[in-house]
């Protein structure tokens, strides 16, 4: 039965990424419903962090579904691509840190989750990734490169060796996707 779900949420996240790098907004209900069948997966995989990150994808999915159809929708034209200050860049790092800690200490400590640091860091920072990804930041996919990095070891060891090849997927993608965006920006601001 998981692995059938587990297949089911791997064809939807594929599906959610590729609708990502090309604007559509409809990557948006690919993105919820394949979370919210991964969150039980995790569950079961006991990365209690990774399963309270699919979670905050569902919700995030609907926000980035209404700030991608609401801010320019009035003009029929998508949201554009663009880059955030280095002020806020070191603040968001600096959140995906703190958030990495204490995530980590917590599930460490109260759980008996499998790998707490490094499963909560690829959770903090999936967080702040994912907020940037709503806005479409470029420098939403520097992060997603070292999330999905990290990611492939953290699956393989949990036994999820099809989530482990999505991330490999969703490496490459990342590093696609950096650069279309970053081509996008650079001619819109040319």
């Amino acid at each position: 039965m998981y692995l059938v779900l587990e297949i089911i949420a791997v064809l939807l996240s594929l599906a959610f990424l590729i609708l990502l790098i090309k604007e559509v907004k409809w990557c948006w209900p690919f993105g919820i419903v394949s979370s919210a069948l991964s969150i039980a997966l995790f569950i079961e995989a006991r990365l209690y962090s990774e399963a309270f990150l699919y979670l905050f994808y569902v919700i995030i999915g609907f926000y980035g579904w209404w700030v991608w159809t609401s801010n320019n929708a009035q003009k029929g034209e998508p949201l554009p691509v663009k880059r955030f200050s280095l002020g806020r860049a070191i603040l968001l790092f600096g959140l995906g840190t703190v958030g990495a800690y204490a995530l980590g200490a917590t599930f460490e400590r109260y759980t008996d989750a499998a790998n707490p640091f490094l499963d909560a860091t690829s959770t903090s920072f999936s967080f702040i990734a994912s907020f940037l990804e709503a806005h479409k930041a470029i420098s939403a996919w520097l992060y997603w490169i070292v999330i999905n990095a990290i990611s492939i070891w953290l699956y393989l060891d949990r036994g999820l060796p099809i989530y482990s090849a999505l991330m490999v997927v969703y490496l490459l993608v990342s590093v696609y996707g950096w650069f279309d965006w970053k081509n996008k920006w650079t001619k819109a601001i040319a």
